[in-house]
């Protein structure tokens, strides 16, 4: 029997594609959970600097040097305020989403 843990090639490509769009729709709840939680947390949990930062940064797709350059501020601050929005995001994410999501399952 062959080894296929370490598969690589076009076979371990198509049994990933089957895999994630067999879990795709196990998991399309949570999904819609975690985007209401990360807009929750852009809304509350960050500060208006590092969201609309962020918001260049992500949604925009402006670099680094093109944000500080529209705000005016060097381009390491700019690194520095995305990095520090993305930690308080991931810690609202993983330590306020289960309650809030409890919540939300009880409306």
């Amino acid at each position: 029997m062959p080894n296929t843990r370490y598969r690589k090639g076009k076979l371990y490509a198509a049994d990933m594609a089957m895999y994630s769009r067999q879990i795709q729709a196990d998991n399309s709840r949570e999904i819609s959970r975690l985007k209401r939680n990360l807009i929750r947390c852009l809304r509350e949990d960050i500060t208006s600097k590092q969201r609309e930062m962020i918001l260049m940064y992500y949604a925009e797709g402006k670099n680094m040097r093109e944000i500080g350059e529209s705000m005016g501020i060097n381009k390491s601050t700019v690194s520095r305020t995305i990095k520090r929005g993305e930690r308080r995001l991931q810690r609202c994410l993983r330590y306020g989403a289960e309650s809030y999501l409890r919540n939300m399952d009880d409306l």
